[in-house]
């Protein structure tokens, strides 16, 4: 009789659980699927939290409605395939402004990412370097040329446009800044183009005109009643064991398989699986493969984190502008860093009782001394700081929220998408049975973060399968 395969996957947020669901419906029914969760909460940043008796994200917010090549987005097919669609909802203000000296200024259309098609439509934000975006005669890049976006940026068109229009718009995805992060992770398809065009601008229309969107087709979605039904759903369609508050300390061979040592040092259990889903942040997973695939290890163990804090207030009948949020550039000095109008921006969220919700995100990488602060104080600081953006002081909030995120978001330096290529090559060769999934390696958002799970399932049911034979 054929021995029942079992295969573990570590880690419980969306990347593990989109594995888990992949898993499930790919691989023979009689497949042993076991999610191993350290925390006691599943979902990773997908939180969906209660204030004022109403829901309220505590960590992702939406996911992309379409996927760069044109398609719908992993995260949508996901939703489709769980049963979700329907409750599928869209921003009904789309509109976001930047926190300038003056007071708000609507950020301007026709950028990617912050990074102007058009120059005359960024010229009330940031004055553009004139002349410096000129033809050199080749490509802005070699073919396998990485580079930080503030440096592409900065020598084609200037300062003001990096700090009043780019950084912002990064640190509101990465909580990092512009002059550190990759332009081949944080901006693949802008990458693509200046590979081929001999100028920003050009290699910027390029990659809008690589995914069109049809007038008034939605850029963003969520789930009406929180994404934490995506998460609850996932659980439920993988049919997988779930171990929450269960650490995975160790990581070793067994025979043609793993064994896994689980739970605290005094008390270790040990567990062998056919395959492993390694769906967790970088470093913890560079630790667990440190003496089993030293040279992956070696590749992913340095990449960088930093931390935020999201602090969402509700406010009695407060005097908001009719706009999705704002984006607080480094240079004007506040701690927010980004702030979103939830009951402006989702329809869905309204309340007949006059209360808005309204949530700031703070910190930015390496200001990780300024979240130590206590969470009275923090939500002091977003009121204060809130009031004084918008010109006015709003009303006291009637309940208030602090969700911290300690070491949330990747900061991808340049070469990243290189050294991931790397390990993942040498774990193929070493141990086809062991994959790597999540946002560490592919990128943040929902959409990158269910397609990375899927791919390292789709590649451990090709090795088990391969095993078989």
């Amino acid at each position: 009789m054929a021995t029942r395969r079992r295969v573990a996957v570590v880690g419980g947020g969306i990347a593990g659980l989109a594995a888990a669901v992949r898993l499930r419906d790919r691989a023979p029914a009689d497949l042993d699927i076991t999610v191993y969760e350290q925390s006691g909460v599943l979902g990773g940043k997908l939180r969906t939290g209660e204030l004022a008796d109403g829901p309220v994200e505590f960590g992702a917010e939406s996911f992309l409605m379409r996927d760069p090549s044109g398609g719908e987005s992993a995260a949508v097919a996901l939703v489709r395939r769980l049963g979700l669609a329907g409750r599928i909802v869209h921003p009904t203000v789309g509109q976001a402004a930047l926190a300038m000296a003056g007071g708000l200024c609507p950020i301007p259309g026709g950028t990617l990412v912050g990074v102007p098609g058009d120059l005359a439509k960024v010229a009330a934000v940031a004055r553009p370097v004139p002349d410096a975006d000129r033809d050199g005669g080749g490509p802005l890049l070699g073919p396998d040329q990485d580079i930080a976006v503030g440096a592409l940026v900065r020598a084609r068109f200037g300062d003001e446009v990096v700090d009043r229009l780019v950084d912002p718009m990064l640190g509101g995805v990465y909580a990092g800044r512009a002059d550190d992060l990759s332009l081949a992770t944080t901006m693949p398809t802008l990458a693509r183009a200046a590979r081929e065009e001999h100028t920003l601008l050009a290699a910027v229309r390029a990659a809008q005109t690589a995914t069109p969107r049809a007038p008034g087709e939605p850029v963003f979605g969520t789930l009406d009643g929180g994404l934490s039904h995506l998460v609850a759903a996932a659980v439920a369609a993988s049919g997988a064991t779930i171990r929450s508050n269960a650490a995975v300390r160790e990581l070793t061979p067994s025979g043609t398989g793993w064994r896994l040592t689980v739970g605290p040092t005094r008390a270790p259990e040990h567990v062998d699986v056919d395959a492993v889903v390694l769906a967790v942040p970088a470093r913890p997973a560079a630790r667990l493969l440190a003496d089993v695939a030293p040279e992956a290890a070696q590749e992913i163990g340095g990449l960088d984190y930093a931390s935020v804090a999201l602090v969402s207030l509700a406010l009695p009948e407060p005097a908001l502008p009719e706009l999705s949020g704002f984006l607080v550039p480094a240079t004007v000095g506040l701690l927010v860093k980004a702030a979103t109008f939830f009951t402006t921006k989702w329809g869905h969220l309204r309340r007949s009782d006059g209360l808005a919700l309204v949530r700031a995100s703070l910190g930015r990488y390496g200001d990780e001394e300024q979240l130590q602060r206590p969470d009275e104080d923090l939500a002091a600081i977003v009121h204060r700081e809130l009031s004084a953006v918008l010109g006015a002081p709003l009303p006291a909030p009637v309940a208030g929220h602090v969700q911290r995120w300690g070491g949330a978001l990747p900061q991808y330096t340049p070469g990243h998408l290189d050294r991931v290529v790397a390990a993942r090559s040498a774990l193929r060769a070493a141990h086809p049975t062991l994959r790597l999934a999540g946002a560490g390696y592919d990128g943040v958002g929902i959409p990158i973060c269910v397609r990375s799970g899927e791919t390292a399932a789709e590649e451990i049911i090709t090795a088990l399968e391969g095993s078989a034979t």
